[in-house]
């Protein structure tokens, strides 16, 4: 009898056959992460720390060489100053209206399907096509907006060519471009939160909208707007598409930013090694941004 009750006590071993089809199940997950994201960031880092040039015969380690020559830098101190204006003008930009145009849609009693698709639309599009359109609207000449504004009396500015407006112009591009997306995810993480809450905080003296937001909606939204801080953070941050289309890095790198910085200095000019040491700083500060937010706003967030 004590020997059965000890057999029924030893823990039970999974089939081999069972263990071996898991295996081969991630297997290929497994291979492609290794092939596709850890290797290629593995040969970055060590290329970060050699003068490597495309088509060169020879390499040699120089250390930190290259980001002693990125603290002396004038064009990469330009580009990652332009980066940090982009999304410190983008993200909240894009973040606040996206949530002001969801709460407006989610009170809509019809049309919110029409309105999630529109506003969706950017999303789903090339961004190299809608980028040629944004070059025909921002037009100084030709363009609808300039023509607009001279019917009202004002000159227009050269939005893409002149220094003092294009990387503004570039940030209501990028606006324009995430806030549908934040939009459809605040949409979900509206519809998540039952009716019953409000129509409770308003029997409780919660009369104003305002107030119903303030104690209901906020403190509910707060994962789903942990999850817009970071993407939208991400996004600004690694912005290339309509620099590349739009303006190449000018005039005179003002709106030159981090990812075509390192894009001109590896396949421009075949530095890739000083590439390589862009990509790593670009990296370091993405890391940097997504800890502090988390920092800041994870303490705050309430997980029903």
């Amino acid at each position: 009898m004590s020997d059965a009750l000890a057999i029924g006590a030893m823990p039970r071993r999974r089939p081999v056959g069972e263990a071996l089809a898991g295996l081969m199940l991630t297997l290929p997950a497994a291979i492609a992460f290794l092939l596709l994201l850890l290797l290629p960031t593995l040969a970055a880092i060590v290329l970060a720390f050699t003068d490597y040039e495309l088509g060169a015969p020879d390499i040699a380690w120089i250390g930190l060489g290259n980001f002693e020559e990125l603290l002396e830098d004038r064009g990469f101190r330009q580009s990652l100053r332009n980066t940090l204006v982009y999304t410190a003008i983008v993200v909240p930009a894009s973040i606040g209206g996206a949530l002001a145009l969801a709460l407006i849609i989610e009170a809509l009693t019809r049309g919110k399907a029409l309105y999630r698709a529109v506003f969706f639309l950017p999303v789903v599009s090339l961004p190299v096509a809608m980028a040629t359109a944004w070059q025909y609207l921002l037009h100084p000449t030709i363009g609808p907006l300039n023509a607009i504004l001279r019917e009202v009396g004002v000159n227009g500015p050269a939005w893409l060519t002149s220094s003092d407006t294009v990387l503004i112009s570039l940030a209501v591009i990028g606006i324009w471009e995430a806030i549908g997306f934040n939009l459809v995810l605040f949409l979900a993480g509206l519809t998540a939160i039952p009716r019953e809450l409000h129509q409770a905080a308003e029997v409780d003296g919660a009369a104003s909208a305002w107030e119903r937001f303030r104690l209901v909606t906020w403190p509910l939204l707060g994962p789903t707007m942990l999850f817009v801080v970071t993407i939208t953070m991400i996004r600004a941050v690694r912005t290339f598409d309509s620099v590349a289309v739009l303006t190449q890095g000018g005039p005179n790198r003002a709106s030159e930013v981090l990812l075509y910085t390192m894009y001109t200095e590896g396949f421009t000019f075949f530095r890739l090694g000083y590439s390589a040491a862009i990509t790593l700083v670009f990296l370091l500060i993405v890391l940097a941004l997504m800890l502090l937010q988390t920092r800041i706003l994870d303490r705050r967030v309430h997980y029903g």
